[in-house]
């Protein structure tokens, strides 16, 4: 059996500007790319034995469309839909159309932030959240999910 295939696969979406992590408020998100996060997730996959596809686009449809493509072939899902966030029913309704566990994440304490951040659309789709500690919450995250895949 080819190897790939028989590995657990966990898709890591992120959401719009987190291309610019690193350059955009690092006193908010650190200094950290989201290359230097991706490249952290494949090994740390590699080591849990866990393919991790990443992802990450600026636009609504276009991570719709990639959670309703490869949705029902992942184990699971970890999702930073960063602004989003508080926007996206589309996002939502993708999320509810799929069967796997979802981790939502937050770089940052969307809670110690404006108001506006404090809501969440995707919340009570998620089976869990992570928020407030930093790049190293997706680590923490994709370790949660392998354990969350194991247990179902």
């Amino acid at each position: 059996m080819n190897q790939e295939k028989s590995k657990v696969k966990v898709l890591v979406i992120h959401g719009p500007s987190l291309n610019m992590l690193g350059k955009r408020e690092p006193e908010i998100y650190g200094s950290t790319t989201l290359d230097e996060i991706n490249a952290e997730l494949e090994h740390l996959g590699m080591a849990l034995g866990i393919f991790v596809e990443t992802f990450q686009s600026n636009h609504e449809g276009a991570i719709v469309d990639k959670i309703q493509e490869v949705g029902a072939t992942q184990n699971g899902i970890i999702i930073n839909p960063a602004a989003y966030t508080h926007t996206s029913i589309a996002i939502r309704d993708a999320l509810l159309a799929i069967d796997i566990p979802i981790i939502e994440i937050h770089i940052s304490n969307i809670y110690k932030r404006e108001p506006f951040r404090h809501k969440s659309l995707i919340s009570d789709v998620a089976d869990a959240r992570i928020t407030g500690l930093g790049v190293k919450g997706y680590s923490i995250a994709l370790k949660a999910l392998a354990e969350m895949v194991q247990d179902r």
